[in-house]
């Protein structure tokens, strides 16, 4: 006789509206342009995501110095780059298409504004992640300074006279985000904070449907790429609120299953840039070694779809 297992599915998950945008560009560009298209940097964090791109006939690399036909054009990631990669693109004549969110670029304006009116700028963030890079490349060295943690943030000292102001990247993990702000803002209480919340509307979403439900499971399991910012928040968020056997599920080959059949209760998510597809297969995996109850949980319904660029129209 088979287990018996509930399974809590978090509602929304995985693809996000920029996640869509700047796959659908891939795929537009390579439609107009047939094969090769380069694309710098992964363009969304998932291995499913960019093997099934590359079998369309995208080339990815992580700088534009391994493109081999500058007659060929290369899409920017969802993360946004740098402006010195956007300086190269031009001036080695490599026609560009732009994938970056447009939640992303709304920090880099915000940014260059902050930047304009003489604010030195704190960017709360994880350091080498491609969001960050090119958030702190859109500035001039010494305007902008990266604080990852709590203890970054006690320990800063602004020694310039210049006004000082926060932004955030946009996959963070909100609960830790207000308290890293909270001692910013005790610590420098005249600090301006922008105007809206920078950490996107998806990546809030989806931490909240995975509080609301990780409390009642054994086992959480989120599904998405070992270096996907706003996936591994989303574990960090399950084993917060309760659930301490939480789990980043980045392959289905190595399914914890003996430890998934003890369990009465288990939540699964997944991060903006996993595919339904992958939520979907391991969910078969588990239905052939148990008999499930699927009850999904809505936290919020989503219906945010953003503008392909004209070009590609």
């Amino acid at each position: 006789m088979k287990n018996k297992i509930k399974i809590y599915l978090a509602s929304p998950r995985g693809f996000c509206a920029g996640v869509d945008r700047a796959i659908e560009i891939v795929k537009k560009s390579l439609k107009k342009f047939g094969s090769p298209v380069y694309v710098r940097h992964e363009i969304v964090h998932n291995k499913y995501v960019v093997e099934n791109l590359k079998k369309k006939g995208a080339i990815f690399v992580e700088e534009l110095c391994e493109i081999k036909d500058n007659s060929r054009p290369v899409v920017f990631s969802a993360h946004g780059i740098p402006k010195s990669v956007l300086e190269e693109a031009n001036f080695k004549h490599i026609e560009y298409i732009d994938a970056t969110c447009p939640l992303v670029s709304k920090v880099h304006k915000e940014a260059e504004q902050l930047c304009k009116y003489n604010y030195h700028i704190l960017l709360i963030g994880h350091k080498n992640h491609p969001e960050v890079i090119g958030t702190m490349g859109q500035l001039p060295a010494g305007t902008i300074d990266l604080i990852e943690t709590k203890e970054d943030a006690k320990n800063y000292i602004h020694k310039k006279n210049e006004k000082l102001s926060y932004i955030t990247q946009t996959t963070l993990s909100v609960d830790d985000t207000v308290e890293i702000i909270q001692i910013l803002k005790n610590k420098f209480p005249y600090i301006k904070e922008p105007k809206k919340d920078d950490i996107c509307y998806a990546t809030t979403n989806r931490q909240l449907a995975v509080k609301k439900i990780a409390k009642r499971c054994e086992m959480f399991f989120v599904i998405g790429s070992r270096n996907s910012s706003n996936s591994k928040r989303l574990v960090e968020a399950a084993k917060k609120s309760g659930c301490l056997k939480s789990k980043l599920l980045y392959s289905t080959n190595n399914l914890p299953i003996k430890e998934i059949l003890k369990c009465k209760n288990i939540g699964i998510s997944s991060g903006a840039s996993a595919p339904e597809i992958l939520v979907k297969e391991f969910i078969a995996k588990i239905r052939e070694k148990a008999d499930i109850e699927i009850n999904e949980v809505e936290v919020a319904k989503e219906n945010v779809v953003f503008k392909i660029p004209n070009k590609l129209k």
